[in-house]
């Protein structure tokens, strides 16, 4: 779990494009310190029970570790901004996600929004995959992803985010009963591209959203029915696209075809395109991995996680200007 607060170096890190197991991850990541870079953060590492309640703790400040009392606690921060991020499938997408979320929210030298993590097992690597379509398989699921979100309200986070395409899917059965915001990611895609105000390319018809996953269903519904509420048409790739253009380009990736699997998504994106299609949705991990970041068709296409870090910094920065004037009221009363 980790909190923004005491200072440590930034590291790059270089992943091969596939992420498998954390034994992977150890022996074929690379990481090399940037000494001129440095960001506000603090590391708490914390154990819990069955009921997600603290019985151990430890708190890492650079190099150095100490470890605290073994005992109860009711909350591991208390800013009034803090937000708690349930991890998803991949352990670098969610690190990719916090790397947003810290380098964009301390712009201009502000401060990093502070934030706690707690990663989800069951997504990755789990006893049972996570496309499995048997009820009691995702009822395990769905239970895990309630406990780290009761986990999070403990812990003291005011707000709850899943950047994972394919949590969101369960998001109402996993924010039922739960007090605090809990942004979804598919209403922060939706409400952006409202705000953009975008015209439909063909006379007569509405603004047309394509959508590309790697989950044929799972991670495209939290989108799609957030988009259609907000009167936006959804465009996917039909059957052929997809068997014969979209997977043969993950394989391609998952093989280390980088050029063939940057050659067939390029393909993927214009037959949307043509279908007259404003903007593409890259609702994969690997799928945005896959075109340099030069590429112009990227143009044409968004992150959702980059509408989900900027939902949250938005909400974080007004959370925390609304405690400062309720504190200073409170001063100039007393």
């Amino acid at each position: 779990m980790f909190d923004g607060g005491l200072t440590m170096s930034f590291h790059k890190v270089n992943c091969p494009p596939v992420v498998g197991n954390l034994s992977k991850i150890r022996s074929q990541c690379r990481t090399r310190p940037n000494p001129c870079f440095a960001v506000q953060m603090s590391s708490t590492l914390v154990q819990t029970d069955e009921n997600g309640d603290f019985y151990e703790s430890k708190k890492i400040s650079g190099s150095s570790s100490t470890e605290l009392k073994s005992q109860p606690q009711n909350s591991l921060l208390s800013q009034a901004n803090t937000v708690g991020i349930i991890g998803g499938v991949s352990v670098l997408s969610t690190l990719i996600f916090l790397e947003k979320l810290v380098w964009w929210s301390s712009r201009n030298g502000e401060e990093c929004v502070p934030f706690v993590v707690c990663s989800e097992q069951a997504l990755d690597g789990g006893r049972r995959p996570v496309h499995s379509s048997e009820v009691n398989g995702e009822h395990i699921i769905i239970q895990n992803l309630r406990q780290k979100r009761i986990f999070l309200e403990k812990s003291g986070a005011r707000c709850i985010v899943m950047p994972c395409h394919i949590s969101n899917a369960w998001h109402d059965e996993i924010s039922e009963s739960c007090s605090l915001p809990f942004f979804h990611i598919g209403d922060c895609v939706a409400r952006e591209l409202k705000e953009a105000k975008l015209k439909p390319l063909d006379a007569g018809s509405s603004v047309r959203i394509g959508v590309l996953s790697t989950c044929e269903t799972i991670a495209v519904a939290p989108y799609q029915q957030k988009l259609q509420n907000q009167g936006f048409e959804v465009v996917l790739p039909d059957k052929e696209t997809r068997e014969h253009i979209l997977m043969p380009a993950v394989e391609s990736w998952n093989q280390r075809d980088i050029e063939g699997a940057r050659n067939l998504l390029r393909i993927a994106i214009q037959v949307l395109l043509i279908r007259a299609v404003n903007i593409v949705i890259l609702a994969s991990d690997v799928l945005q991995n896959i075109l340099p970041r030069e590429d112009p068709l990227l143009k044409k296409c968004m992150d959702p996680m980059d509408a989900l870090a900027r939902t949250t910094i938005k909400w974080a920065k007004s959370a925390k200007k609304g405690f400062i004037i309720s504190a200073l009221k409170q001063q100039s009363g007393s």
